[in-house]
């Protein structure tokens, strides 16, 4: 028989730019509250969030005086290749192993637009092979991290003994919009932060954990509940139906038909590894799932010191879950535009 995969690594980073959540309040409150009738009230979500901190590409004043799409996206280029950079060395760092070294590189990215995309252009700095296939995905959102990770093992497993890198990397901040007055911007101007994560997959004998399975489930009709607008600003968040009444409703059945095409079930699972979009949805999480209140430990203290940074963001969870003491078996997980969920499960190496 083939080896099986294992993710061999993850490495995260963040942008230079703190942004504390009171000074994002403030920032807020100067830049909407006179001209925003409703802003007093939808303010409230900057203390809710369980956000205390996220960090950025750019400095907190750069964002109430840059307007502009092609200003922003060069913003989300310089940006995004630093932390491609950062987080992919720490991954191959942490494996022992050299960019070179690589065979494959998926690139997942929703918060701008390359072309050429950023592996090519941070390919001599990373010093990749001239071979080096390169696999960009764009448009899975938050979900992009985990649906990465599960196109990244498939890859692996076609060719044993290949080395894959994957890098999720989003420059979220990018999107604050100071010409949108609308509910779902203010609540992503308190939500959103950048970041990047890496991880390094190999169908082989070591790793941190296997990879056995991997899955997802799109409803339908429901464009309508996450993504993002584009107009001469740059890109605009869609936030048309409320995430946690949906994620509580519809994520466990879900989850159970993804799991039974494995022949595995919810009790199979020793512990639930989330996407924490906010602190209304990873309570929504727990109430799906039946899990005690607080279960979630890991992904609302993600949330607290990085806010929702998009697909890296589950990844930071799952590095957290690993370093704490894996559990036999993991499910990792996050919803994204489509609507979609998106699963992975790891096993514990014996």
């Amino acid at each position: 028989m083939p080896p099986s995969v294992k993710l061999v690594s993850i490495g995260t980073a963040l942008p230079p730019y703190l942004i504390d959540q009171r000074d994002a309040a403030l920032a807020s409150h100067k830049a909407f509250s006179s001209r925003f009738g409703d802003f007093e009230r939808l303010a409230k979500v900057f203390e809710s969030s369980g956000i205390s901190r996220r960090y950025g590409v750019r400095p907190i004043d750069w964002y109430l005086n840059t307007s502009g799409w092609p200003a922003k996206n060069t913003a989300f280029i310089e940006g995004a290749s630093a932390l491609f950079v950062d987080a992919a060395t720490r991954a191959l760092e942490v494996a022992q192993l050299a960019a070179s070294d690589v065979d494959t590189v998926v690139t997942v990215s929703s918060t701008g637009i390359a072309t050429p995309s950023l592996e090519a252009r941070v390919f001599e700095t990373m010093g990749f092979r001239e071979d080096i296939e390169r696999v960009p995905v764009f448009g899975l959102g938050c979900a992009g991290g985990v649906s990465g990770l599960s196109i990244a093992s498939r890859l692996a497993a076609s060719r044993p003994g290949s080395v894959v890198l994957l890098v999720a990397v989003e420059t979220c901040t990018l999107a604050f919009r100071l010409d949108k007055l609308t509910k779902a911007n203010i609540v992503a101007t308190a939500l959103f932060g950048d970041g990047a994560a890496a991880c390094i997959v190999k169908a082989g004998e070591y790793g941190l954990a296997e990879i056995d399975m991997s899955g997802q489930h799109t409803w339908p009709d429901t464009l309508d509940i996450m993504g993002w607008s584009v107009d001469p600003e740059g890109l605009g968040v869609i936030f048309d139906r409320a995430i946690p009444p949906f994620a509580q409703g519809n994520l466990r059945p879900a989850i159970k038909t993804i799991l039974s095409r494995s022949n595995l079930a919810l009790h199979d699972i020793d512990r639930f590894a989330c996407h924490p979009g906010g602190a209304k949805v990873i309570d929504a999480l727990e109430s799906a799932l039946k899990l005690d209140r607080g279960t979630l430990d890991h992904e609302r203290q993600v949330l607290r010191e990085y806010g929702n940074m998009s697909s890296p963001t589950a990844l930071f969870v799952l590095e957290r879950v690993i370093a704490a003491g894996q559990p036999q078996r993991t499910l990792l997980t996050a919803m994204g535009p489509g609507f979609t969920l998106s699963c992975v499960s790891l096993k514990a190496m014996a």
